[in-house]
C-alpha cells in the first residue's frame, strides 16, 4: 500500500559544485526542511568523493581543519561492505567511500520559485571528522533546533545545533553517544520535559531494530530511554528510525519512520520503504496506531537508481492544511518531496493497544 498522490524531485548532484578541485559530489539527498517567516529552508546532505585515482588504491575520505582530505588504502587490505561503506581487514574499523556536509537552500512560500543555495555548514569538531550527516530541525520556543548525525573513528553519534533564524548556527556538541542515529525532537515540551525519538544501533542484536524514546529538562541531558517501536514486518526487518519530526493533530502525535528490509545479497542494502506512526498527545511512549504496510516504497527512477538503489528516506514535513509535503533522500543520490493526504496516511495504519509494538 502507498499513500502519496505525487512526487517531485527537486534536487540532484550535478545541480552542487564540489567543495574542492578534483572532488565530486556523489549526492544530495535527506533534507531537514522549515518554514521560516515567508520563506521555506532546507538544510540537505551533500557527499563528496575524489575524483583521483591511484592503480591498486582507493581513496577514504575525510575533513581536516576545514578541507577534504583523503587517506589512501591498498585495495587488498580493504573489505567493501556496501556501496556507503569499507571495513579494514586488519582493525575491522569501518571507513566512509564519502564524506558529507550541508548545503542551506531558500525557497518562497507563496511562489514556485526555484530552490536558492546561501550557505554551507561544514564538520568542525574531531567528532564529525567523517562528515556530518541527515539533519532533522524542529521549531520549539521560538529557537531551530537541529540534530544531526556526526562520524568520526570513534564512530556515529547525534549532536545538537541551534539558529534563531537558520542563517547562524551555534553547535551544543553531542547528546547521544556512538551507535546513535534519527533523532528527532517533538516542538514542544510535554509535562514540562523535551522529548526526542532516536534509534540505537547496537552491535549485540537480542531484538528487532527499534525506535527509542528519551526525556531532557534541557536538550542536552537526556535519560528515562524506553523502546517503543520495533520492527515487525518484512519491510522493516533490518532498520527502523525516526523520519520526520512529530507534528500534532487532532488524534495525536504523528510520525513517519523509514525502515529496509534485509538482503540476501552480500554488500548489498535492502530496501528502504516509508511508515507512519500514531503517538499519544500527552504520554507519546504510548503507541496508538502504526503502518503494517508501508505508505510510501521506491517507483520512481530516482527511488531505484542510484548511489544506494531503492531507498526513500522521509526526513521532514512541512503541513499545507489537509495535506502534508514530505521532504525524503531518493536512493542516497537526490533530494524530492511527496505530496500526501494526511487523513490516508491515518486511515492505513492499525491501532495498537500501547507500548513496544
Amino acid at each position: 500500500m502507498t499513500c502519496r498522490t505525487r512526487s517531485t524531485l527537486l534536487c540532484q548532484p550535478s545541480d552542487i559544485s564540489p567543495s574542492q578541485v578534483d572532488w565530486e559530489v556523489v549526492g544530495v539527498f535527506n533534507p531537514a526542511v522549515v518554514a521560516v517567516g515567508d520563506e521555506l529552508v532546507m538544510l540537505a546532505r551533500v557527499a563528496e568523493r575524489p575524483t583521483e585515482r591511484h592503480d591498486g588504491q582507493m581513496p577514504l575520505p575525510r575533513w581536516l581543519n576545514g578541507r577534504l582530505v583523503s587517506d589512501w588504502v591498498v585495495d587488498a587490505e580493504v573489505m567493501h561492505v556496501d556501496a556507503r561503506v569499507v571495513m579494514m581487514k586488519d582493525t575491522k574499523a569501518l571507513r566512509l567511500t564519502s564524506v558529507s556536509h550541508f548545503q542551506v537552500f531558500r525557497q518562497s512560500s507563496t511562489s514556485d520559485t526555484p530552490w536558492a543555495a546561501s550557505a554551507t555548514v561544514v564538520p568542525e569538531e574531531v567528532y564529525e571528522e567523517f562528515g556530518i550527516e541527515d539533519p532533522r530541525i524542529s521549531k520549539i520556543d521560538g529557537i531551530y533546533w537541529i540534530t544531526y548525525v556526526a562520524v568520526s573513528r570513534q564512530g556515529a553519534l547525534t549532536a545538537l545545533m541551534s539558529s534563531p533564524d537558520m542563517i547562524q548556527f551555534k553547535r551544543h556538541g553531542i547528546i547521544f553517544p556512538c551507535e546513535n542515529k534519527d533523532v528527532v525532537l517533538f516542538p514542544q515540551r510535554i509535562n514540562g520535559e523535551y522529548v526526542a525519538l532516536h534509534r540505537p544501533n547496537p552491535r549485540s542484536h537480542f531484538s528487532p531494530p527499534q525506535i527509542w524514546i528519551a526525556r531532557s529538562p534541557d536538550l542536552i541531558h537526556w535519560g528515562q530511554h524506553e523502546a517503543i517501536l520495533q520492527g515487525c514486518q518484512r519491510w522493516e526487518s533490518d532498520r527502523v528510525g525516526s523520519g520526520t519530526p512529530p507534528i500534532l493533530t487532532d488524534q495525536g502525535w504523528l510520525v513517519l519512520y523509514h525502515a529496509s528490509e534485509s538482503s540476501s545479497v552480500v554488500g548489498a542494502v535492502g530496501q528502504y520503504a516509508a511508515g507512519a506512526m500514531l503517538l499519544d498527545r500527552f504520554e507519546p511512549s504510548r503507541v496508538i496506531a502504526r503502518s503494517t504496510q508501508p505508505i510510501m516504497t521506491p517507483s520512481t527512477d530516482y527511488e531505484t537508481d542510484g548511489f544506494v538503489p531503492n531507498v526513500v528516506f522521509p526526513t521532514a514535513v512541512v503541513e499545507a492544511g489537509e495535506l502534508m509535503h514530505v521532504y525524503y533522500g531518493a536512493a542516497d543520490s537526490y533530494v524530492a518531496v511527496a505530496e500526501f493526504s494526511k487523513q490516508t496516511v491515518m486511515n492505513s495504519m492499525t491501532k495498537q493497544d500501547g507500548g513496544t509494538r
